[in-house]
């Protein structure tokens, strides 16, 4: 294997061979999703630690499906049982997981940094499916996935994100992950949640502006990721829920301010009526439900190839994707 992935933290310090190399290993689990009989025993004697310290049913399920379908056994630690509601530790939570001898651990943690912690105190591979505000990188690289195949290429593209880009870890990650290709990126929400920081996501020179105006941020889109909007963060008298859906709502009639081929995208779970107007989000242009099963295909490549290539090594002595 030409890379070698102990972690899955974060998509800031990938390269973009690194991220190109990771999509190319989903192609062939792309293929697996259409077969009848879609079970595999490529881990079959692995176990897959499911550790979400934060609620999640998308992502949850899609490692959990991702590692059934590859024979891996699961361990299921959700927040609503966790010990750490009980007072114990996130670190003291974790060795007792790893006490069970997973061969990796999958972990959603509300704290900025959370797995990056875990992973420098165990010594099994981590991935991390969600972390505060930091990144979520296995979305980004299913949206990168679905791009390639729509566009057949993620150079040069101009990308719009709409929302909360502040809160969001997804647009986080998919702004790390674009700008390693060139694409430039427009921001587009209000002011509140655009702050200058975010220009700092981008390596120097790259391509990133910030406007407030959806019509502004559309003009020559090839790529709309429209982010979900926490409605609880839509109660201040100048952004309340009618007004966000008059100023920044993606409907059919922006729609087509971007290019005729734009693609629209959404990470889940999409608030009809709020963030997108159902006939886009069931329009042609949507790959909302092709992110979904490229999401398993994303998984299921890094599953194999953090513990399973490693199996593989040991029948034909060669190296291992660890």
């Amino acid at each position: 294997m030409p890379f070698r992935f102990g972690h899955m933290l974060g998509i800031e310090p990938l390269s973009a061979e690194e991220i190109l190399f990771l999509l190319d290993q989903s192609k062939p689990f792309q293929e697996i999703q259409r077969h009848p009989l879609k079970k595999l025993a490529t881990l079959r004697g692995k176990t897959v630690a499911l550790a979400f310290f934060e609620p999640s049913t998308r992502t949850r399920i899609s490692f959990a499906t991702a590692a059934a379908r590859l024979g891996a056994d699961q361990m299921n630690l959700q927040a609503e049982s966790s010990s750490l509601k009980k007072g114990e530790s996130l670190l003291d939570t974790v060795r007792t997981l790893d006490a069970m001898k997973p061969d990796c651990i999958v972990m959603r943690h509300s704290s900025s940094g959370a797995p990056d912690f875990v992973a420098r105190n165990l010594a099994l591979p981590v991935i991390n499916a969600g972390d505060g505000t930091h990144e979520h990188p296995t979305q980004a690289l299913l949206d990168a996935l679905t791009i390639r195949d729509r566009r057949g290429t993620l150079e040069g593209l101009n990308v719009t994100i709409l929302g909360d880009i502040l809160h969001s870890r997804v647009a986080r990650s998919n702004i790390h992950l674009l700008s390693k290709f060139g694409c430039r990126i427009t921001l587009c929400g209000p002011a509140m949640w655009l702050p200058r920081e975010l220009e700092c996501l981008v390596p120097a020179g790259s391509a990133i502006r910030r406007v407030t105006r959806i019509e502004e941020a559309l003009e020559d889109a090839d790529v709309i990721i429209t982010l979900r909007v926490q409605q609880e963060r839509l109660h201040e008298p100048a952004l309340a829920i009618d007004e966000y859906i008059l100023q920044y709502q993606l409907t059919s009639e922006r729609l087509r301010i971007a290019k005729a081929d734009a693609l629209v995208m959404h990470p889940g779970p999409m608030v009809r009526g709020l963030e997108i107007e159902p006939a886009v989000a069931d329009g042609p242009q949507s790959c909302v439900l092709e992110q979904v099963t490229n999401g398993l295909a994303v998984r299921m490549a890094l599953l194999f190839l953090m513990i399973g290539a490693e199996t593989s090594s040991e029948r034909d002595s060669s190296h291992a994707a660890d």
